[in-house]
């Protein structure tokens, strides 16, 4: 069931990584401070320039000093020129090309269980799973639900998405875009112990919807001393307050549960 699960997870990221290659020509990011841009002039050498946005949103042109360009995407920034250079009489017909060498302004931090954590520029929209697939995919260690923080002026917002029911409903609408400065944070899957007359004693990964003995069958089972008569289970209360409770092989394990396998008398 595991493998099936990450299976799932990676062939939608995958196949979303796929898609957003073959439309990521038609994308285009806003221009913003830290952005490194390099503008051409067809015919015109001595116009061609590389500048950076400044902090006020502004780059620095020949012949027409400053031009603000936050917010534009590089082919408003181009018409922008263009207008600039025909109405000040300066070029008739200018053709004006921008690359964007660097962007600085657009940034996303993936942060948790992916294979690799760090800032990833936001070329054009991307979705959450768009992301997750830059940050090379969930590791298996991961959970199944991701964070996103998302800044708002002073106020922050939290979403939580889970991203294995979203596979499971084939229902994207979860599958948010991402913005400038978000926050993506996978968490890491939950866990249960397990120690006492069981063949392997150990810390394991929590699946959904898991029972006693399934947990009892991941730990490998009974050894010749152990039984199943007065299973017990260590759990924190909402206070942290740690009880001991008796439980029934059918009952559900909770995350950071430690399932103690007794002894038997005879």
């Amino acid at each position: 069931m595991n493998k099936l699960k990450i299976l799932m997870i990676f062939t939608l990221l995958w196949m979303i990584c796929i898609g957003s290659v073959i439309a990521g020509e038609t994308r285009e990011s806003v221009l913003g401070p830290g952005d490194t841009l390099k503008i051409f002039v067809y015919g015109q050498p001595d116009l061609t320039t590389e500048t950076r946005v400044s902090e006020s949103g502004a780059i620095t042109f020949p012949l027409l000093g400053e031009i603000l360009v936050d917010g534009l995407t590089p082919s408003a920034a181009e018409r922008k020129i263009v207008n600039l250079l025909k109405s000040r009489d300066i070029l008739r017909n200018p053709q004006v090309n921008i690359l964007t060498s660097s962007l600085q302004s657009q940034m996303v931090s993936v942060l948790g269980s992916v294979r690799n954590q760090g800032r990833y520029p936001i070329e054009g929209k991307r979705s959450l799973t768009d992301i997750l697939a830059m940050a090379g995919g969930i590791l298996p260690e991961g959970g199944d639900l991701v964070t996103l923080i998302r800044s708002g002026g002073n106020k922050f917002a939290k979403e939580v998405i889970d991203v294995l029911e979203m596979v499971r409903s084939g229902d994207l609408t979860r599958n948010l875009n991402v913005r400038s400065d978000d926050l993506i944070y996978v968490e890491r899957a939950p866990r249960f112990y397990i120690y006492g007359e069981v063949q392997r004693p150990g810390t394991y990964r929590l699946e959904r919807n898991m029972t006693v003995i399934q947990a009892l069958s991941v730990g490998g089972g009974l050894t010749q001393r152990g039984t199943e008569r007065g299973l017990r289970i260590q759990r924190r209360d909402a206070e942290g307050n740690l009880q001991i409770i008796t439980v029934k092989s059918s009952d559900l394990v909770e995350p950071d549960d430690v399932v103690y396998i007794k002894e038997s008398l005879f």
